[in-house]
C-alpha cells in the first residue's frame, strides 16, 4: 500500500486586479492554501483552499505543526482513518476556520493522490454519475463603482451568450428599491427562461430587513436566495424559508455533517452550498451530500468549479457547479496549470487522472515558497 512520504505546503497570496465588493466587504487580495502529498511510490496529490483576504500563514501552521505529523508514514488509502486522525488532532485547536480548511485541503490531496495512483479521473474513482461534463451557473454580478443595473444585466445576458442557462449576481448592498431594478435588469437581459440566482453574502442583518428585499424580488422568479444572514443564524435562515417563495441557499462556509444536520432538520436551507475545501474535505463532502439526499435536498457547491466539477458528476443530488470564466474573482485559476472548459452551459470533466491538473510553479512562484515535511 503507499505510504505518505512527503507533504509541501505554500501559502500563496494573490492580488485581485481589480478591486471587489460584496454586499457587507470590500476585498483586494485571496489568501490560498496549497499542499502537495506524495506516496513512496512516486505519485502526488493535490489539494488547495481558500484562506480569506489575509492570514494565509495561519494555514501553513496548522499543515506543519498540526496536521502533516499525523499523515506522514501513513496508507494514502486508508482516508477515512486519516480523516479521522486529523479531526481528532484538530479537535483543540479548531473545529472550523483555517484549520478545518487545512484538514480539508490534505483530505483532497489524499483522494486526488489516490485516484491517480488507480489511474482514474476522480468523478470516476468515486463513482460517476455523469461521464463527461455537468450543469454549470456562470457566477458574477459583483459591485464595481459606477457600475449601474442597466451593466448587470448586459453582464448576465453576456453569460446566456456564451451559452449559460444559469446566471448568478450579488444583491443586498443597495437599497430595496435599487436592488429590485438591479433584478428587474438582470430579468429582463436573460429572459424568463433562464434560472437567476441572488447571492447576499450574509449582508442582512434578520428576516425583517430580508423580507423587505424579496418582497420587491420575488416578482422576477429567482432560483434561490444565497446566503441572506451569518452562517451561524441558522433559525433566521429558517423563518424565512417559511417566509418567501424563494429557495433559500447557504452553508458554503459550513463545518462539518453536524453544522449542516442542523440546517436540514431546521429546514433552513433548500439548497446546500456545502464547499469541499472548507467543510472537511472530499471525505465530510460526500457525507454532507448523502445525508442531504435523505432530506430531498439538492447539492449546488461555492466556488472552485476545478475541485467541486468532480464531485456534483459523483453525486446524484447535486444540480450545478457555479463556475468563474475569468480570473478577475476566483484568481486561484492564475495557480493551475489546466482550465476546465465549458460548452453549452457545462463544464466538461477532465479525464486524466486525479483531478486532472496540477499547480504552475511558475506562478505558484511568484505568490508564496513551498515548505517540505518528511
Amino acid at each position: 500500500m503507499p505510504k505518505i512520504q512527503s507533504i509541501e505546503v505554500c501559502a500563496a497570496a494573490v492580488p485581485l486586479d481589480q478591486v471587489t465588493s460584496f454586499s457587507n466587504r470590500t476585498v483586494t487580495a485571496r489568501h490560498y492554501g496549497l499542499v502537495k502529498v506524495r506516496s513512496a511510490d512516486g505519485v502526488e496529490g493535490i489539494g488547495f483552499c481558500y484562506v480569506g483576504s489575509a492570514a494565509g500563514r495561519l494555514f501553513s501552521v496548522a499543515v506543519e505543526e498540526l496536521l502533516a505529523p499525523v499523515l506522514l508514514g501513513r496508507d494514502s488509502s486508508a482516508v477515512e482513518g486519516l480523516w479521522r486522525a486529523m479531526y481528532q488532532e484538530a479537535l483543540l485547536q479548531g473545529r472550523m476556520g483555517t484549520v478545518m480548511r487545512a484538514l480539508s485541503a490534505l483530505d483532497i490531496a489524499l483522494w486526488d493522490l489516490n485516484a491517480r495512483s488507480a489511474q482514474l479521473p476522480l468523478h470516476k474513482y468515486l463513482g460517476a454519475v455523469e461521464p463527461d461534463s455537468v450543469p454549470a451557473y456562470a457566477s458574477g454580478g459583483y459591485y464595481l463603482d459606477g457600475k449601474s443595473a442597466e451593466a448587470v444585466g448586459e453582464e448576465m445576458a453576456g453569460y446566456v451568450a456564451m451559452g449559460f442557462r444559469a446566471v448568478k449576481m450579488k444583491t443586498g448592498r443597495w437599497s430595496p428599491q435599487g436592488e429590485e431594478s438591479r433584478v428587474r435588469a438582470a430579468r429582463e437581459a436573460v429572459g424568463p427562461e433562464v434560472e437567476l440566482m441572488l447571492d447576499c453574502n450574509n449582508g442582512w442583518i434578520d428576516t425583517v430587513q430580508a423580507m423587505e428585499y424579496l418582497r420587491r424580488i420575488e416578482a422576477y422568479h429567482p432560483y434561490f436566495i444565497e446566503e441572506p444572514f451569518g452562517p451561524d443564524d441558522i433559525e433566521s435562515h429558517a423563518r424565512l424559508a417559511r417566509l418567501t417563495r424563494i429557495p433559500v441557499a447557504t452553508a458554503e462556509i459550513g463545518y462539518g455533517r453536524w453544522y449542516h444536520k442542523q440546517l436540514l432538520d431546521q429546514g433552513a436551507a433548500a439548497i446546500l452550498q456545502t464547499d469541499a475545501a472548507v467543510c472537511g474535505g472530499i471525505s465530510e463532502w460526500r457525507r454532507i451530500a448523502a445525508t442531504a439526499a435523505s432530506y430531498g435536498v439538492q447539492m449546488c457547491p461555492h466556488w472552485f468549479h476545478d475541485l467541486h466539477a468532480p464531485l456534483v458528476a459523483a453525486t446524484p443530488n447535486a444540480r450545478y457547479v457555479e463556475y468563474f470564466w475569468d480570473d478577475q474573482v476566483l484568481n486561484f485559476r492564475r495557480l493551475l496549470d489546466r482550465q476546465l472548459e465549458h460548452r453549452e452551459g457545462r463544464v466538461v470533466l477532465h479525464q486524466t487522472p486525479g483531478l486532472g491538473f496540477g499547480f504552475d510553479e511558475s506562478q505558484v512562484a511568484r505568490y508564496g515558497r513551498w515548505t517540505t515535511l518528511s
